[in-house]
């Protein structure tokens, strides 16, 4: 009777070993099992101290999340979809989230890059004390004391903007340079014009990029059996239409051949799911220019579908 135990711990490791070299060869790793995970939960009701609570940025969950009991939910999944998560959260356990936060402010701090889009929507005509240039100059001696260095409140703690780098760009159509506040003008010294895209880059943009845009629209046509393929003349015709049209409308640069393809396109991705299977399209430029000529030579029309 003594020896039943240990019979029992034998046959016990022994199965554990069979179902470990099944595991290790593959051969369950479609079979579905249960697990206990943490239920996600939404982010509860935030701290608003001496500063807006989107600066500070920090939560009653992230403060006590270590203190509160973790709700657990059971879901069914595959082996492979459980090993997948249960690395994670193993991999999760061996970061040191201290040094983490400690490094990241410290990298932040020395090698920083912040850039500012669009800055030449907060840029207002001089001399305006009413209306909407108010709010802009407004954001504008908001940015200065952090362009200039401060330190900002974060949820890792704080930060000093002193070596950070700011870079600022805009198209400034409506407005100029000059229309920023002087103290602001003066944070960014070094001014670059960049110059407008020719018909050479728009060939460049669409050929080049591993996900160019003629190279995902072939890709997207494919899934419904069509093969689009776009010959070197029809690449350059649609080059120079883009160019035509920035230069008669509104220049929207390299966004204005994401425009022109889908007009181009129109019929044939409107036509693809249904009447198209097996069909072969050469994209030339004798099909560009008779699909794109009329609403070119429109300027009316082309300010609405170019």
């Amino acid at each position: 009777m003594p020896a039943a135990p240990e019979q029992e711990e034998t046959d016990n490791r022994a199965t554990r070993e069979k179902f470990r070299l099944r595991l290790r060869n593959g051969e369950m790793e479609t079979k579905t099992i249960e697990l206990d995970l943490p239920a996600s939960t939404t982010p509860l009701m935030q701290v608003i101290g001496p500063v807006s609570a989107e600066e500070m940025g920090i939560n009653i969950q992230d403060l006590f999340g270590n203190l509160m009991p973790k709700k657990m939910k059971r879901r069914k999944m595959t082996v492979a979809e459980a090993r997948v998560i249960l690395t994670n959260e193993e991999a999760q356990k061996l970061i040191d989230q201290e040094w983490v936060v400690k490094e990241a402010l410290q990298r932040v701090e020395n090698s920083g890059i912040v850039f500012l889009d669009e800055i030449d929507k907060i840029a207002g005509s001089r001399g305006h004390t009413a209306g909407p240039d108010v709010s802009r100059e407004g954001v504008q001696r908001d940015l200065l004391p952090i362009v200039e260095g401060s330190n900002v409140m974060t949820k890792y703690g704080m930060v000093k903007t002193d070596h950070i780098l700011f870079i600022a760009s805009g198209a400034f159509h409506m407005s100029k340079p000059s229309d920023l506040i002087p103290e602001l003008q003066g944070r960014f010294p070094i001014r670059v014009e960049l110059n407008t895209l020719t018909e050479e880059d728009f060939v460049k943009i669409l050929t080049f990029p591993q996900n160019a845009l003629i190279k995902q629209y072939a890709a997207l046509l494919a899934t419904e059996g069509v093969t689009l393929e776009f010959r070197e003349d029809g690449i350059g015709e649609i080059a120079r239409i883009a160019t035509e049209v920035n230069e008669q409308v509104e220049n929207i640069g390299a966004r204005r051949l994401h425009t022109i393809i889908t007009t181009l396109l129109e019929e044939v991705l409107f036509d693809a799911p249904d009447a198209m299977q097996s069909t072969r399209i050469v994209v030339d430029q004798e099909l560009v220019r008779g699909r794109l000529s009329k609403v070119v030579k429109n300027r009316d029309l082309s300010r609405y579908i170019l």
